[in-house]
C-alpha cells in the first residue's frame, strides 16, 4: 500500500516523463543531416551548425532505451534505434576504439579526443539499448569499450581512471571536461560515470573481471572521493590521489548516494551495500546545507573563500529527487521523503518550461530563469530528468507491491 502523497508524486512524474520524451521525440531529431540536432537555445530555437556531442547522444539513446524498458512503447524504441545508429555511423572511432567527443552537424568528426567520461555514457546506454532491443552488437561494443578503458585509461599503479587521451590513445595536455573543471588526471564526476556505465553493463553481463573493477571504483570513493570529515565529495585529483580542490557540488553528492548503492546492489557485494547505506545518510545532510527555502538545491560552494554559486541548475535538481528519495529509503526517515517531494514541487514551479516543454538550463539568485543557456546541447541532455521520473516511478511502485 502507497499514501495519497505517493501516488501523487508518482502520477505526476509519470506525466512528466511523458512530456520529457514527447519533447525530445519531436523537437530534437535532425530530418536534414541525421541523428538528433546539436543545441536548441533558450528561446527554443535550433541553433543551425551546432556540433553534434557524443555525451548528448549518448543519453539521448539511454534515456530513450530506459523509457522503452519501463514503459514499451515502440516510438521510444524508434527513438532510441536512430541515436544508436547515428553512434555508430559517425560518433564510434572506427581506427583507434572508443567515441569522439563531438561531430560536425553533418556527421564529420569534429573534436577527436578520447574523453573517459564520453566511452563510459557509450557503454551505459548500449548496455540499456541491449536490454531494449536486444541487439548483440550493442553488447557486444560496450564490452569492447569496457577492455579498452582496462587497457587504455586505467591507472594499474594507484587504480582509477585517468581523464582523457588524444584520439590515437596519448597523452593530451587539456585533460577537462569542460572549462570550468580543474585540469587535473583524476575526476569524481568521470569515476562516478564509469561506476555507472559498468554497473549497467553488469546487469547484462555480469563478469568476473567486470565485478572486481566496480568494486574497486566503490573503494576508490571511500579511499578517496568522499571526504570522511565534510561528507562531501571531493573532485579533482592528481595521478597518485592527492586532493587539488576544496569545490562542493551539491548535486554530486547526492548523485552519489544512489549510484553507488545501486553499484554495491547490482553486484551483490553485502559488504560494500552496508558501507553504502552507512555513509550515505552523512554525505544526505551535508547536502542539505545547499538546500535553499524553496526546495531547490544549489549548484556550488566553494569553502575557501566562503562563496555560494547562487544557481539552481536542472541536472542538481534531479539528482535530489532521487537521492533524497533513496535516503529515505534507506533511513526510513520521512524528513528525507519530504525534501524530495519539496524539490519536485520546485521544480514544477521554477525548473519546468510550462510553455514548450523540457526543463530550464536553470534559475539564478534572482529567482529567475538563466538567459542564455541552451535548452538542449553539449550537456543538456534527456537523462538527469527522465532518470529521476523512472527512478521514482520505479521505487513507488516496489513500495506498492509489498
Amino acid at each position: 500500500m502507497i499514501n495519497i502523497q505517493l501516488e501523487t508524486y508518482k502520477q505526476e512524474l509519470t506525466s512528466e516523463l511523458e512530456q520529457i520524451l514527447y519533447y525530445w521525440s519531436t523537437k530534437t531529431p535532425d530530418n536534414i543531416n541525421g541523428g538528433f540536432v546539436g543545441e536548441i537555445d533558450h528561446n527554443d530555437q535550433v541553433v543551425p551548425g551546432a556540433p553534434k556531442g557524443s555525451v548528448l547522444n549518448a543519453r539521448i539513446l539511454w534515456a530513450f532505451s530506459a523509457a522503452f524498458n519501463h514503459d514499451p512503447k515502440p516510438q521510444y524504441l524508434e527513438m532510441a534505434t536512430r541515436a544508436y545508429k547515428y553512434i555508430c555511423a559517425h560518433i564510434i572511432d572506427p581506427d583507434f576504439g572508443g567515441v569522439y567527443w563531438s561531430v560536425d552537424y553533418k556527421g564529420a568528426p569534429l573534436d577527436t579526443k578520447k574523453q573517459v567520461y564520453a566511452i563510459a555514457f557509450t557503454i551505459y546506454a548500449f548496455s540499456e539499448f541491449y536490454m531494449a532491443s536486444g541487439n548483440e552488437a550493442a553488447m557486444e561494443k560496450a564490452i569492447e569499450f569496457f577492455y579498452l578503458l582496462v587497457e587504455r585509461a586505467y591507472d594499474p599503479a594507484n587504480t582509477g581512471y585517468f581523464e582523457a587521451f588524444t584520439k590515437e590513445w596519448s597523452a593530451i595536455e587539456d585533460l577537462r571536461l569542460s572549462a570550468k573543471d580543474e585540469n587535473e588526471k583524476k575526476t569524481m564526476n568521470t569515476h562516478l560515470h564509469v561506476l555507472e556505465g559498468y554497473t549497467n553493463l553488469f546487469r547484462i553481463w555480469p563478469d568476473k573481471a567486470l565485478k572486481e573493477h566496480i568494486e574497486i571504483l566503490l573503494n576508490n570513493f571511500f579511499d578517496h572521493f568522499i571526504d570522511h570529515q565534510t561528507h562531501h565529495l571531493q573532485l579533482f585529483f592528481d595521478e597518485g590521489w592527492n586532493s587539488k580542490s576544496s569545490l562542493v557540488s551539491y548535486g554530486h553528492d547526492i548523485e552519489a548516494t544512489w549510484l553507488l548503492l545501486e553499484a554495491a546492489q547490482v553486484i551483490g557485494n553485502e559488504d560494500l551495500i552496508a558501507k553504502v547505506k552507512a555513509i550515505s545518510i552523512p554525505i544526505a545532510e551535508a547536502t542539505i546545507t545547499g538546500l535553499d527555502t524553496d526546495g531547490g538545491l544549489w549548484y556550488e560552494y566553494e569553502p575557501t573563500d566562503d562563496q555560494l554559486i547562487k544557481e539552481k541548475h536542472w541536472w542538481v535538481q534531479a539528482e535530489a529527487m532521487v537521492g533524497f528519495y533513496n535516503v529515505w529509503q534507506i533511513s526510513s526517515d520521512s524528513k528525507y521523503l519530504d525534501l524530495s517531494i519539496k524539490n519536485w514541487g520546485f521544480v514544477k514551479h521554477k525548473i519546468l518550461d510550462k510553455a514548450n516543454g523540457e526543463w530550464f538550463w536553470g534559475i539564478n539568485q534572482n529567482n529567475q530563469v538563466m538567459p542564455g543557456e541552451d535548452k538542449t546541447g553539449i550537456w543538456k541532455c534527456p537523462y538527469h530528468n527522465s532518470r529521476a521520473c523512472i527512478e521514482i516511478i520505479k521505487r513507488i511502485d516496489h513500495l506498492s507491491a509489498l
